[in-house]
């Protein structure tokens, strides 16, 4: 079922659809998915999610390794942040950048969050973007693997493993704001946590 939404928001987005019987049927999906309760909603979204498996498998057959800038920055990402974790671990931080993108507090594009202070050295949001080394993709079936997540996850991938995270760290640091934000999970070898809301004061 996941797989046919995902085609469908793809030939929805990708192709200029006229009064044609897949446009009508998706308006129709559209109109009643908003009908539906909010509790209603997450409980058919969360049986959707249960066909993901996070497996190398699973996602050589949902998937290509290819697309736009903004999947190459993703990918790329990935491949720099998290090519060593399992594919649950790298769909958890493809979902940190993804929810940044979503967030008012980041800029509204994946490249955008990703190269955010870049060219000031150690400042930046993601360290391989101003660490002074150059980036080079030297093992070609780990970022294979990554351009996958990346693929799924810009054309609209559910987001079910960090519960709204917008940082993370690896077990080995533990960075200042680590103290004050709330942790929502541990994924493979990095903590994920949710960004305070913030509170105005008169």
């Amino acid at each position: 079922m996941f797989r046919i939404a995902l085609i469908l928001g793809l030939i929805w987005s990708g192709a200029a659809i006229a009064d044609t019987p897949v446009k009508k049927l998706i308006e129709a999906e559209q109109r009643a998915l908003k009908a539906l309760s909010t509790s209603k909603q997450e409980a058919l979204f969360k049986s959707i999610d249960t066909d993901v498996t996070y497996s190398r498998q699973w996602l050589a057959n949902n998937s290509v390794a290819s697309g736009g800038p903004q999947w190459r920055c993703l990918a790329e990402a990935l491949y720099f942040e998290a090519r060593g974790e399992s594919v649950k671990g790298q769909f958890a931080v493809a979902e940190v950048i993804m929810n940044r993108v979503d967030s008012a507090r980041y800029p509204n594009t994946v490249c955008g969050v990703i190269h955010q202070g870049t060219g000031r050295k150690f400042q930046c949001q993601f360290t391989y973007t101003c660490d002074g080394h150059k980036e080079v993709i030297s093992e070609p079936a780990a970022f294979k693997q990554v351009g996958r997540v990346a693929h799924l996850m810009v054309n609209g991938g559910k987001r079910p493993l960090t519960k709204g995270a917008t940082h993370y760290h690896t077990r080995a640091v533990s960075p200042k704001w680590s103290k004050t934000f709330p942790r929502t999970t541990t994924i493979g070898v990095h903590h994920f946590y949710r960004q305070p809301t913030r509170v105005s004061s008169n």
